[in-house]
This record gives C-alpha cells, sequence and structure tokens, in this order.
C-alpha cells in the first residue's frame, strides 16, 4: 500500500490528491475514494492549497521541497517525513508535524492528530505562514550562495555580493 493509502479513512477527513504524473492511474486505481485534482497552477493551485486542512507531503528526497514552502505559505499546517528539505522548513508542534520517512503508521498517526484538532491546526496554519515569510526568492538563494561557500571556504567565510 503507498503512503497515501494510510490516509483513507481517517475520520473527518478525504483524501485530495493535486497534480498528476506516470503515476496517476496506478493511485486512482488503489485510492478510489480519493479526489483528483490534476494538474494546476497559478491562482487555481494557490486558491486549491489554502483550501486544505492539512497540507501532506509524502517524498523523503526532496531537497529545496517548493511544496512544503507552498503549502505553509498558503497558511496551511504541513505533514511531511524527517528528511532533506522539511527538516528546513517543518518546525514540530509549531507550524506542522514530522514522520519517519516511509512509516505509514506514523503519517497517518501525525495527520489523525491535526484532523482531530481544529484549534491545533487554526495556531499551526497561523505560524506556517509567518514561518516562510521571509523565503523570497532572494533571501533563498543568498542562503544557499552563503552555504557554497561555507563548503568550499569554511565556516568563517562570506559571500561577497
Amino acid at each position: 500500500m503507498s503512503l497515501l493509502g494510510r490516509l483513507v479513512g481517517i475520520p473527518g477527513s478525504r483524501l485530495v490528491v493535486v497534480g498528476d504524473g506516470p503515476e496517476e492511474e496506478r493511485l486512482r486505481g488503489l485510492l478510489p475514494e480519493a479526489a483528483f485534482t490534476g494538474f494546476k497552477t497559478g491562482q487555481d493551485l494557490s486558491e486549491l492549497v489554502a483550501s486544505l486542512d492539512v497540507f501532506v507531503h509524502t517524498g523523503a528526497n526532496e531537497t529545496f521541497c517548493q511544496a512544503v514552502q507552498e503549502g505553509l505559505a498558503s497558511g496551511v499546517p504541513v505533514v511531511a517525513p524527517a528528511a532533506g528539505g522539511p527538516l528546513d522548513l517543518v518546525r514540530p508542534g509549531v507550524n506542522g508535524l514530522l514522520f519517519t520517512p516511509s512509516d505509514g503508521t506514523a503519517l497517518r498517526a501525525a495527520v489523525s492528530t491535526l484532523v482531530a484538532d481544529p484549534v491545533m491546526r487554526t495556531r499551526m496554519g497561523e505560524s506556517a505562514l509567518r514561518s516562510v515569510r521571509g523565503r523570497t526568492w532572494d533571501a533563498v538563494c543568498d542562503e544557499l550562495l552563503d552555504h557554497y561557500a561555507q563548503a568550499m571556504y569554511g565556516s568563517a567565510a562570506r559571500r561577497v555580493a
């Protein structure tokens, strides 16, 4: 069963799969009760993400993790694997929850916790938006260049613009 399949049947929730791709047909077969939105961009995507109660990202191999940032920027608490990019973005108990990668039981528990507690969801949603306000493209690129400079020249190195 896919990780998303572990989310089927959580009381008070409905699984919504946003996007498309080579796995869509297989996922539709595995998750017949889920809503599939297809590919979305721009205003349609923004409104869709902002309408969610919980944003779930199951990919454990993300580095930058733009999708998680979009969920946070939409004011939605995020549940994501404790690996890669989400570790820099999701602050457990503040703007979302992390789960052990590939652990469907932990994923389901995290989502169930947020679904069952609207006060917590609201608090985390407000924190989610605040947590990414300063993550503009300029700020993120400057941070990346600083990481490269530190890797090349040591921790005392400062990038010169």
